[in-house]
């Protein structure tokens, strides 16, 4: 198996503009799958807004991006990007994982999701944001 680091940037709002934006500087595929999409709306005005979003092209540029939704505080500088840690083998994330939480401050635990087998985020000792996730391809079907 490999992994992947790729950057998680944080927005309110804004995502899917900054997605299309970084699609057309680079390139790429574009994925952007709305809170609706995910039956994950809390509030109406999430409904559009993106939980996950990504950028990825042939020549390696991958970016991630999502809308913080309102339940959530948000403060641009303090925590703007996420370290995404994919991969494809259950085992293997769930080690890392095991070995980065301890110590850290578990915000979602490592669990099934609506779209990922494992998903799951924690801020390490040092302050930094992980998230965790076995990748899949998307579809909206």
């Amino acid at each position: 198996m490999t992994i992947q680091t790729t950057t998680h940037l944080n927005f309110r709002g804004d995502a899917r503009a900054a997605l299309e934006f970084y699609q057309g500087v680079f390139g790429g595929q574009l994925v952007a799958v709305s809170y609706a999409d995910a039956h994950r709306v809390t509030e109406p005005a999430e409904a559009d807004q993106i939980l996950f979003g990504s950028v990825t092209a042939d020549d390696g540029f991958r970016i991630m991006a999502f809308d913080v939704p309102p339940a959530m505080p948000y403060e641009p500088g303090t925590i703007p990007v996420y370290v995404s840690v994919r991969g494809t083998d259950a085992a293997e994330i769930t080690g890392y994982w095991d070995k980065l939480a301890e110590g850290a401050t578990i915000v979602e635990p490592l669990a099934a999701s609506q779209w990922s087998p494992l998903y799951g985020m924690l801020t390490d000792p040092f302050g930094v944001t992980w998230v965790f996730d076995v990748e899949v391809a998307w579809s909206a079907a």
